[in-house]
């Protein structure tokens, strides 16, 4: 029977050719509960699961259930067999060892490019609803739109604006992805509009005859003090947190002149690059940030509630 630490250079050496985008290094919770299965020829896969409270009136319960189970799986050399056997035995462990409730959700984030993986995770219940992709650094080509839709840095005085324009986007993504518009989402939008209008981060704001109409929100992110840099190479990032056009303004491109200017910024800050998430679902983002030139790194895979996993 194979060791984790066999299993983890055999599984990272795999990952390695698949992406080389992907980090060097293997990242696994201090914390996590472990679990170990056998494929059907007597193969070994294990994995570690973490469980994460987003309690009512967390900014993370806009995007995230309640309650989250994540498996951290670790499957050496056979992706599909290891994976499909670690989720049975993921599924037994839930049933022993955790109640979830109705508010709770199995999430498996896993390189984009692994393919091989993916009929096991459709066979037991899991949606693709989320990524996180990547764009190189560089400038963008520049786009200049007719009319008068101008973009300018937002500041503290724009705040009302800018809490307008991320509620619009948050409740066109709860249709499509994994957010959710909860009763408190005003505040909890405004209060983080307050922050990042205070802060260095980037806010970007397009007006049309002096009325902002399209926001972008952006910010800078060193992996050694992000508790997701471990999903990136190491050094300093642009990250892309919201970007919004009002309705009758989407398709005619403002959001690609909200994001030139931006990854011009990104360029002359000399970042690694920049990273943001986006729904594959959602009809508009899966197509819009494609030819921003953003590809998918990690994929999101969920089930809701936790009880769904087959």
């Amino acid at each position: 029977m194979a060791t984790a630490q066999e299993l983890m250079r055999a599984q990272f050496a795999r990952l390695a050719a698949l992406d080389p985008q992907l980090p060097d290094t293997h990242h696994l919770p201090a914390d996590g509960e472990p679990i170990v299965a056998r494929t059907p020829d007597g193969a070994s896969a294990a994995g570690l699961v973490v469980r994460n409270t987003n309690p009512p009136g967390s900014a993370q319960s806009l995007w995230q259930a309640g309650e989250v189970f994540e498996l951290f799986p670790i499957l050496g050399e056979q992706p599909q067999a290891g994976m499909d056997a670690l989720l049975r035995t993921w599924r037994g462990w839930l049933m022993a060892h955790a109640a979830p409730g109705p508010n709770s959700s199995c999430v498996v984030v896993w390189p984009s490019r692994d393919v091989a993986v993916t009929r096991a995770l459709l066979d037991h219940g899991f949606l693709p609803l989320s990524c996180l992709a990547v764009r190189p650094p560089g400038p963008a080509t520049d786009t200049k739109l007719s009319g008068t839709v101008k973009v300018r840095r937002a500041g503290p005085a724009d705040l009302d604006a800018v809490v307008e324009l991320t509620l619009a986007e948050l409740e066109y993504a709860a249709q499509v992805g994994t957010s959710t518009y909860r009763p408190d989402a005003p505040r909890l939008k405004r209060t983080a509009a307050h922050v990042r209008l205070h802060s260095s981060d980037p806010v970007w704001l397009a007006e049309q005859d002096g009325t902002p109409v399209a926001v972008a929100e952006c910010g800078w992110v060193d992996t050694a003090k992000s508790p997701s840099g471990y999903r990136l190479r190491p050094g300093t990032w642009a990250y892309v947190n919201c970007v919004s056009v009002q309705e009758k303004l989407r398709g005619t491109g403002v959001g690609q002149q909200l994001m030139t200017l931006a990854h011009n910024e990104f360029a002359r800050a000399g970042v690694v690059g920049s990273f943001l998430y986006y729904n594959p679902p959602n009809p508009l983002s899966s197509v819009f940030w494609p030819r921003q030139g953003y590809r998918p790194l990690w994929t999101m895979w969920e089930v809701r509630p936790a009880t769904a996993l087959r």
